[in-house]
């Protein structure tokens, strides 16, 4: 969900060797991953030191290794291969001083909580500090109107949202409607128009199917529509922040 565009520079050619120093050369083993795996060169990105698909969706060199290997086959859309295990029950979401600082970042944050729970699904959340956590996601701040997290890896949700502090400026549902995003994509949703961008932003195309996994819930449709999910790739200024009903059986069917 980042408003901004970003230029993937790869200076190092397909070999790791004179990459310099350990982050870059960890960054060029996940771009060369992303590609084995399937995904289009044109929408994996460095943004500060971390690789981005989707625009949105921060792939560490753990999972982008996980997506090689057998199994790990894509079929449609929506949901990753890598999923919340069943050991995480309670996962905590901690924001820092400086999103606490940003009113409408912070109720934006209580409600797409709410969002979660009222689903009576098998994973709760709950604003931190708090005790009984058994997963933790930091919450952050970011420049721009958008926001950034990434996929599930080793049973765990992934570990950082960071939301754009221009949100202050959009209501407190764009707000919950971000946040509720880039959770989803936490626990291992996929954008709903990954296959055509253009669908929810008025420009782009395919993220790519393969290796991260881009797999159709049952139920839910295989086709986007604008307004017709919370995990479009792109939001409007009109977004309520409230599931459709597509979400709802999607969350339902997976947790």
């Amino acid at each position: 969900m980042f408003k901004r565009a970003a230029v993937l520079a790869v200076s190092c050619g397909a070999m790791l060797v004179g990459c310099g120093t350990d982050p870059e050369a960890e960054n060029q083993e996940i771009v060369s991953n992303l590609i084995e795996a399937g995904f289009p060169a044109d929408d994996i990105m460095v943004v500060e030191d971390a690789v981005y698909v989707g625009r949105d969706a921060h792939v560490t060199l753990e999972a982008s290794r996980e997506m090689l290997q057998p199994g790990n086959e894509s079929a449609e859309q929506y949901r990753t291969t890598n999923l919340v295990g069943t050991g995480v029950t309670k996962i905590c979401i901690n924001p820092t001083s400086s999103f606490n600082s940003y009113s409408r970042l912070s109720q934006g944050l209580d409600l797409a909580i709410a969002n979660y729970n009222a689903l009576g699904l098998r994973i709760t959340f709950a604003r931190g500090p708090t005790t009984g956590c058994t997963a933790n996601i930091a919450a952050k701040t970011m420049s721009g109107t958008g926001g950034s997290a990434g996929f599930p890896s080793g049973g765990l949700p992934y570990g950082t949202i960071n939301i754009g502090t221009g949100l202050q400026s959009y209501s407190v549902d764009v707000n919950e409607h971000v946040i509720s995003h880039e959770l989803g994509h936490c626990v291992g949703f996929r954008h709903s128009d990954y296959y055509n961008r253009s669908i929810s932003c008025g420009s782009g195309g395919n993220e790519g199917s393969a290796g991260v996994g881009a797999i159709l819930i049952p139920g839910t449709p295989s086709t986007a529509t604008v307004g017709g999910s919370v995990m479009n790739s792109c939001f409007r200024s009109s977004e309520t922040g409230e599931w459709t009903s597509s979400d709802i059986t999607a969350l339902n069917y997976l947790y």
